[in-house]
Parts: C-alpha cells; structure tokens; sequence
C-alpha cells in the first residue's frame, strides 16, 4: 500500500499518496548485458580500442526541453568553463556544429587538473557527438607554461572513444607548428589511419576561410594578431625578388609557370597533371570525398621533390588516391600566377551579377577571348576531368558545387591581396559553371 504524506498550506491541510516504485535489479543488469554486447558488436573501428569516456550523470530534464541551470558545471569544473578555451561557434557549410579549442586560453599548466580538464572537454562534446561536428584547435599561445604533456594527449584520444571520433569530420589544426607536428608524430603509432584522414594543417585564417565561415568563430584576439604576423610574413616571402633560375631545375613542375614546363618538357599539359589525373580516374572516381581529405605534409614533399627531379613516380604503387588529389591541388596552387590568370579575376567575380541561365555562356566567351591558350588546353583538361567526378557524386559525395568550393581558391586569386571571403562565392559559382557545364563551356576547342 502507497505511504500517505500531509502538508500545511496555507492553513489548509493537503494529502497525497507517495507512490511506490520498484525496480528489478536483475532486469537492470542483463540490459545492460545486452547494451555491452550490442556496443562491442557493433564497433565499426577495429583500430581503435573501446575506452569508455568520463561518465556523466544524464540530465533528463534537459532531454525533456525544460529550461536547466548546469550548476553542476560550475562547482565541479571550477574556473574551467570561464577560460574560454572550448567555444562552440555556429555551423559549417553543411549544417555541422563547429567546436573551436583555443591553446592560448589554457593556463599555467601548474594550476589547474589536467584530468578535470579531459572531463570538461568530454562534458562539452558530449552535447554535439552524436551529429556530425568538426574541432578547430588554434594552436597559437601554446607555451611551456601551458602546454600539455604528450603522455596526457596520449591518454585524452585513448579516452575519447569511438563516439566521439564517429561523428568528427575534420579536425583542423589552425597555425601549427614544428612542435605540433613533432607532437604528431609521437602520437602517430596511437592514432589511426582513419582518424588521421580527418586532420587538416591551417596556415593562416584566410586559408582556413577557403573550409569555414569564420565569421561564426570566436577567434580569439591574440591569434588573430598572430595570423596578421603570419600573414605579413607570408606576403614580404613571395614579394622579394627571386633569383634567376640558376637554381630550377629544367625538370621542375611545382612551383613554376605552364611557359616554363611546355619549353623543358614539350608538352602543353604538364606531365605531372596528366599523371596525377590518369591515376584519379582509374583508383580515384569512386572514393568518398576523394578532394576534401588530408594527406601527410612528409609524403606531399617528397612526391614534389622526386617530380621536381625528374624521376618517374608510380601513384599506383603509393595506393594513395587523397595524396594523388592533394598533389593535383597543390600543383594549381603553386603556379606563380593563377591558371584563370590575374587579368581575369575581376570577370570571375562578375558571374554573380549574371542571370544563372546564361552563365555558362558567358563564361564560355571570356574563356576563348581572354584566356591564353595554354591555360585555356590545362583548364579544358581538368575541368572535364572534373565533370566526370561529379557525375559520381551519389557515391563519392563530390558534387559539382563541392568540387568548386575545394577548386576554386586554387584557379584564381587577386595579385596583391589575400582572397576575401566575399570573393570566395563568386570564384566558387564561376568554377561550379566551369565543372556542370564543361563539355559545352570547351566544345569549340579542336
């Protein structure tokens, strides 16, 4: 029988019963039993072991929509929450939560827990893990006052299980450093090649703006004063004189013009692009998001400098089709002018003011008027390469619309000036018309 309950309000006495919940113990523990076994079957990631994360009490009120003060926050975590160092800022491009850490917000390493912090950041995520998000970790203001022992990193991504490495998509790591990268490198033989795909080196803000509306970011003050430094170092670096090409060598295709490769090479498609894309259609077509994975810095350097040499690099034997993708990038990039040309640039960012139904002709007439016809026979080249990429898409998920966001930053740019973030939707509608419509924008060529 229920126990009866009375209570004095207002003068008037009030009664209820207080129901009597059971609860079989034995029941309990075989589903959970049975949610171990479906959790252990289930693991898709063979690589990476199952470590459960810090648990945390589940707020069911939260799970209601009832508004919730988290005081619990606040007295367990300290003064961590206040530092700022975990921010969540909006959403990317496709609608995923972006969660940005920031180094220089982190304090002496000598007064705070190191494990209550691990706590913390699982506390944070947990809210996000279970849709697609992406980190961005600023890695400026990292000092030996504050940095993290790696043995701690060691620990955090063992910790940090497979739910939350599930749902990541890109980890990018914004102004790294020789310390970052030595720092990857020890953890490599932990971190798997998978979870290793997903990370992404940032040079500069600008650079990063090319994947994210950073507008959304909480970027903190001292590093958007550092990537002003960075910025400005980077500009005085490509403005001083170059020497004459004692040091080039004849067979060089990175980093020098399509005049220079045709005149050693005889060819007006450089070897190098023809290569790169020959490998692609054969190992490439089919890989999910072939052109928006990372590949490792080391290897992309060394491909470059064999190339650069003139020996003969075998892509089918490297099996590697994200470094093959990075490569063809790379090589747009480093060209010391841009294969839409400068001259064009204010044209490209014209296509807005357009009609959509008459773009592609438009782009089509600047094209054989204006572009030279080297550059016109290279673009032709990649771009119907493209376009039979795209047509894909149901199975590599590279549409038309993300080929242009990842190729455009790389086929024109202003001379004198950083790429805007204004700029980047007209370059990438431009380059989206160049990749739909590629088989009418170039059929008058022979």
């Amino acid at each position: 029988m229920a126990a009866k309950k009375s209570f004095n309000v207002n003068g008037m006495e009030l009664e209820f019963e207080e129901p009597q919940l059971q609860f079989d113990d034995d029941e309990l523990q075989l589903q959970e039993a049975v949610l171990d076994e479906y959790a252990d079957f289930h693991e898709l990631d063979d690589s990476e072991p199952s470590v459960s994360a810090v648990q945390f009490d589940e707020d069911f009120e939260e799970e209601l929509g009832a508004p919730v003060a988290d005081f619990s926050v606040l007295t367990k975590f300290g003064d961590i929450p206040k530092l700022g160092i975990v921010d969540v800022s909006g959403d990317d491009k496709f609608g995923r939560k972006i969660i940005s850490i920031s180094a220089c917000k982190l304090p002496s390493n000598k007064s705070y827990d190191h494990h209550l912090l691990l706590e913390y950041i699982c506390h944070m995520l947990d809210r996000y893990v279970q849709s697609d998000y992406v980190l961005v970790y600023f890695h400026y203001g990292l000092n030996s006052e504050n940095k993290l022992p790696v043995g701690w990193l060691i620990q955090a991504y063992k910790l940090l299980d497979r739910k939350y490495k599930k749902n990541l998509k890109n980890l990018y790591l914004v102004h790294p450093t020789n310390f970052i990268k030595i720092m990857y490198s020890c953890m490599k033989v932990f971190i798997s090649y998978k979870f290793g795909r997903k990370m992404i080196y940032v040079q500069t803000l600008d650079e990063l703006k090319q994947y994210l509306d950073i507008s959304q970011i909480n970027i903190p003050e001292p590093v958007l004063r550092h990537d002003e430094t960075v910025r400005k170092t980077i500009k005085q670096s490509s403005s001083m004189p170059r020497l004459p090409n004692v040091a080039t060598l004849p067979t060089q295709q990175f980093g020098v013009s399509l005049s220079f490769i045709k005149e050693h090479s005889g060819c007006v498609i450089p070897p190098i692009v023809t290569s790169l894309i020959e490998y692609l259609k054969l190992s490439g077509m089919e890989v999910e998001h072939v052109f928006r994975r990372s590949a490792s810095i080391v290897a992309v350097k060394d491909v470059q400098a064999t190339v650069n040499r003139g020996d003969d690099v075998d892509f089918s034997a490297l099996c590697d089709v994200h470094l093959a993708a990075v490569l063809l990038k790379a090589f747009l990039r480093e060209l010391p002018e841009p294969l839409l040309t400068y001259s064009l640039y204010d044209k490209v960012l014209g296509i807005q003011g357009i009609a959509a139904a008459g773009r592609a002709d438009v782009v089509k007439l600047i094209l054989n008027d204006q572009l030279p016809d080297d550059n016109y026979a290279v673009l032709r080249y990649i771009m119907e390469f493209l376009h039979q990429v795209s047509l894909r898409s149901e199975t590599n998920h590279m549409t038309a619309s993300n080929l242009a966001i990842v190729f455009g930053p790389n086929l024109i740019w202003p001379k004198d000036e950083q790429v805007s973030l204004a700029s980047l939707a007209p370059i990438n509608t431009f380059t989206q018309v160049l990749i739909e419509n590629a088989p009418n924008v170039f059929s008058s060529a022979a």
